[in-house]
């Protein structure tokens, strides 16, 4: 897990200080007869700077300017500590506040949460909570406008950028396929997004950072952890489960979780409704 620790921001420092925001290459076109579409300049606006974590202000597909605010992040940075592997959270009272960026990592305020909608580390590892605000006000007063979550699945071998409101970085890298089961300690987490070894050295604090497709400009996952060690299965080492059940890990190997799990929830009223036919996100 990429939340961060006290014992990861000495050495997270000296990374900080030497390291670069990297830039991609251009989005691979869907088919051959399709034009490529220009990347998106993925920048920091939006994201949210959490006291240990990162985090994005999002909307759905469907989502109206009238609408409460969302904030999105990774499940295990929940205020009230990572949920057990099969817990599953909604509609928890909450008071989590983070600090809204713009564009250049600058302060544009405080951004508060009064409800956690849905939080679990169960087949995925997502957060998402209800803001006092409506996405009209915020960007009144702020000028924010909210990232938008696919409602498609992601394709594999599209450049994805990964900004990080804790630590004011951008991480770029294309999207190596999916892992179809992930391990990490008593966690386990299914059709995971795979993170290019070049590129995506994401670290303590990054968690919960959106991962946005560059070709889209959209929101297709949460980044959640990254291969620390090139231990096997353990706490802060994911591993991959293969179909005959052995394991594989790779040092420096990073992963997120997928995003559009949220939108196959949605109600009419655009809450997250667990008993919606299709519905993809675990049930408490």
């Amino acid at each position: 897990m990429l939340k961060r620790t006290a014992a990861m921001l000495a050495a997270a420092a000296v990374t900080i200080a030497s390291a670069l925001t990297l830039t991609a290459g251009t989005a691979t076109a869907g088919t051959a007869t399709a034009a490529p579409r220009p990347d998106v300049n993925v920048t920091l606006a939006s994201t949210i700077a959490l006291d240990d974590c990162s985090a994005s202000l999002v909307r759905y597909p469907t989502s109206q300017d009238t609408d409460q605010a969302l904030m999105l992040t990774a499940g295990h940075c929940f205020e009230g500590g990572m949920p057990s592997a099969g817990q599953v959270l909604q509609n928890v009272a909450s008071s989590r506040s983070g600090t809204l960026l713009d564009a250049n990592g600058n302060q544009l305020g405080t951004v508060q949460a009064d409800k956690l909608l849905y939080a679990t580390m169960t087949n995925t590892d997502i957060a998402v909570y209800e803001l006092t605000d409506t996405y009209a006000s915020l960007n009144s007063e702020y000028g924010a406008t909210a990232l938008t979550i696919s409602a498609s699945h992601p394709t594999s071998g599209d450049t994805i950028a990964i900004p990080s409101g804790y630590w004011d970085q951008t991480w770029s890298c294309d999207l190596n396929g999916f892992a179809g089961t992930v391990e990490e300690d008593q966690w386990t987490w299914h059709d995971s997004l795979r993170y290019g070894l070049s590129g995506c050295g994401v670290i303590g604090g990054s968690s919960g950072s959106p991962v946005v497709d560059t070709s889209t400009g959209q929101v297709i996952g949460v980044n959640n952890t990254i291969n620390e060690d090139g231990q096997m299965c353990t706490l802060d080492n994911p591993c991959e489960v293969n179909p005959d059940g052995t394991t594989t890990e790779t040092k420096g190997q990073g992963y997120g979780q997928e995003t559009y799990w949220i939108t196959t929830c949605l109600n009419s009223s655009n809450a997250i409704d667990l008993t919606i036919s299709g519905c993809m996100l675990p049930k408490p």
